[in-house]
């Protein structure tokens, strides 16, 4: 966002994923799987000592998460937007190409103040509906879409809620990664990363935005090789036909609502229940563990008194639902503003439609 307002030549360097994690056997995804474990653990299905093991096992190295978080989600809408160089938002944090790709990063920033190459050129609109294309083709974080939002502002834009739907209906998602899929980082980037997934894409992509290679997209990329297709899917045999996100539109939403239908099933894209309202994050966490409330046939909803606070996205169901288990078919729902939650989804209503009937 300083780039884009401030209009100097700038590039991107991020610091990358942490590496991939393991438990007893168990390959850990660190936010997804720490969610999921912790939830476990209000359930007691969890000892103490499993825990703290599996804390030393999460988070191995430096980085940041090793899923497609909203760290990763933005790093690689970076360099799908042509603000960082091909490859670098996936190299993992401890990696010695990471510190190569510091120094090509270096050398290229010289280059660009010479070329006055400036993001006003390279932050097009074009750019921003690639980098659409790219975060529902990764089934990245729903926080993007304030983050690429926000950016456009920066730029004199408007990227309006219906755009991103329109360009999720017409994108797959064509990566396996957690918590749509079921690879990590690590393996994205072995896989290919970023440049690998642009050069699939490239069909509905514009391959005539600017990079800070001076280079177009499309000539940035075209030689990107993919070694792992059950990690990034050829485009005529993707994860899901449609992109990962959807926008809803109800009473209960009547400036719309985004779930990412590509971490629910499609048993959970419509259902009709009850609503327990809480006013705002504190009393949702107050009482979530309480043992009355009807967590069998309830549908959750938590009203945030700010919207877009996103400091209180949540990720605590009650523990009525743990004790029975992470079982889709409750169609428990948050209607509240959240990251990517592991098992419980907020996708049990109809799949572009989100009201209540008296």
């Amino acid at each position: 966002m300083g780039a884009a307002s401030m209009d100097v030549p700038a590039i991107m360097l991020p610091v990358g994923p942490m590496l991939s994690g393991r438990w007893r056997g168990q390959q850990l995804g660190s936010g997804t799987d720490l969610w999921k474990f912790w939830d476990e653990r209000r359930a007691g299905r969890l000892s103490e000592r499993d825990w703290q093991e599996l804390e030393g096992c999460i988070s191995r190295s430096p980085g940041t998460c090793n899923t497609m978080g909203t760290a990763s989600t933005m790093a690689s809408l970076a360099e799908a937007m042509g603000m960082m160089l091909p490859g670098a938002a996936s190299i993992p944090a401890p990696d010695s190409r990471r510190l190569a790709s510091a120094e090509a990063t270096g050398r290229r920033i010289v280059s660009m103040v010479e070329e006055d190459l400036r993001p006003s050129r390279i932050l097009t609109q074009r750019a921003f509906e690639n980098a659409i294309r790219v975060l529902v083709a990764l089934g990245g974080s729903t926080n993007a879409i304030i983050h690429l939002i926000a950016i456009a502002g920066r730029r004199g834009m408007t990227l309006s809620l219906d755009l991103f739907d329109e360009l999720s209906r017409t994108t797959p998602v064509i990566v396996n990664l957690l918590p749509s899929g079921k690879y990590l980082m690590e393996d994205f980037y072995y896989a290919g990363g970023v440049p690998a997934v642009l050069r699939e894409l490239l069909p509905v992509l514009d391959g005539e935005a600017l990079t800070v290679t001076g280079k177009t997209l499309a000539d940035s990329v075209r030689e990107a090789p993919c070694s792992n297709r059950e990690v990034i899917r050829p485009l005529s045999q993707p994860l899901h036909a449609e992109g990962s996100l959807a926008v809803l539109h109800g009473n209960l939403a009547p400036h719309g609502a985004v779930i990412k239908t590509s971490a629910a099933t499609a048993r959970l894209f419509q259902h009709t229940g009850c609503a327990v309202v809480f006013e705002n994050y504190e009393e949702m966490l107050g009482r979530v563990d309480d043992p009355t409330l009807a967590v069998g046939r309830a549908r959750w909803r938590a009203r945030h008194a700010r919207m877009g606070d996103a400091s209180d996205t949540g990720e605590t169901p009650p523990a009525g639902c743990q004790r029975h288990g992470p079982d889709e078919r409750r169609a428990d729902e948050w209607d509240e503003f959240r990251n990517c939650g592991p098992s419980y989804l907020p996708g049990s209503c109809h799949r572009r439609s989100l009201g209540h009937r008296p």
